[in-house]
């Protein structure tokens, strides 16, 4: 090991001083580490922006209506999203439960939608999304499907000509970091305001609303549950790690990056944040960008957590064989249950 590798591990090493311990009050450790997460993402605005939303397309698909939609988000900043109602939800009147379904690193939204970068029909391989969304509403549920910021149709103009997988991430952090913020902290508030915009959906239970991210999108499925208490139940699929098991193993986007956080807790204490409220998290045996082994060891950590909140019969996992990517089989049975 050199000395400079030592030295990163010295600055960078474990337990932070708002990580669990097993003598303190749950509740009280989730107020003060939330309100730090808070904090270090950036901190949201105080006054919620009209969500202004407008329907920007329509399409009868085999089960479901998908709808493209934009809400402001923050004050000048409007968001697409795809909305898929079941048929069911329409045709009985009663309002039924709902996940926001948050896309990982691709092409946005229209990757987990069963569309091509150009809107089109599904014509080859879904990849590791599977079109995830369209599986979920195909369930029952209704689905949002934000375009999170710095993909598909919401990348800077300088990037519009580049391959559709090719995203605006590292510029719009860099931007936001030089302004105290950062790109996690604005998309999981861009993500809060997707559940304001489904509680006004009449086909939708506020009640009854859960999320589903994988990669990119476990952060934030992760984060915005850990935040908005308003997330019923969470999957959290090819993320769920500790920090120096992968965040700081191997180079990622820096939009996974959030200034000061070691000095806080690690991963798993994060996530934990969602307890008591449902969890399942998802992991590939051969997953090289969130390795298992450390989701083995964060899952090991929330296990802990849960079972001090009392909440351990609503935690479950599925390491399943496979790569960075959906596993679903067991999630989507878990979602219906819980939801």
């Amino acid at each position: 090991m050199s000395d400079i590798e030592a030295y990163l591990q010295r600055h960078t090493r474990s337990g932070g001083r708002l990580s669990y311990q097993p003598e303190q009050s749950v509740q009280r450790w989730s107020s003060l580490l939330r309100e730090s997460l808070v904090a270090r993402l950036g901190g949201f605005p105080a006054v919620h922006a009209e969500l202004d939303p407008a329907l920007l397309e329509r399409t009868k698909c085999d089960g479901y209506t998908r709808e493209r939609i934009e809400i402001t988000t923050f004050q000048g900043l409007r968001m697409p999203l795809y909305l898929l109602i079941p048929d069911e939800a329409v045709a009985s009147g009663t309002p039924r439960s709902a996940i926001v379904a948050c896309h990982g690193h691709g092409y946005g939204s229209r990757e987990i939608s069963g569309l091509e970068p150009d809107g089109s029909d599904r014509a080859g391989d879904p990849g590791l999304h599977k079109d995830f969304a369209v599986a979920l509403v195909r369930r029952g549920h209704v689905v949002a499907a934000p375009e999170l910021l710095g993909f598909g149709d919401r990348r800077l103009k300088e990037d519009r000509d580049a391959p559709p997988g090719t995203s605006s991430c590292t510029r719009i952090a860099l931007h936001l970091l030089m302004a105290g913020h950062t790109l996690a902290g604005h998309r999981v508030y861009e993500t809060s305001r997707v559940f304001d915009y489904l509680s006004t959906r009449s086909e939708v239970d506020d009640r009854r609303i859960g999320s589903m991210g994988i990669s990119g999108g476990g952060l934030v499925t992760a984060f915005t549950a850990a935040v908005d208490e308003r997330c019923r139940a969470a999957v959290v699929s090819g993320y769920a790690s500790t920090f120096h098991g992968s965040i700081l193993d191997r180079n990622h986007c820096l939009d996974n990056y959030i200034p000061g956080i070691l000095q806080d807790a690690d991963l798993p204490d994060l996530i934990g944040l969602i307890a008591p409220r449902p969890l399942f998290i998802e992991s590939g045996d051969e997953d090289r960008v969130f390795p298992q082994t450390a989701a083995r060891e964060a899952y090991a950590r929330l296990k802990e957590i849960y079972g001090q909140a009392g909440a351990e019969t609503v935690l479950d996992a599925d390491f399943f064989a496979g790569g960075h990517e959906i596993g679903g089989t067991r999630a989507y049975d878990w979602l219906d249950r819980v939801l």
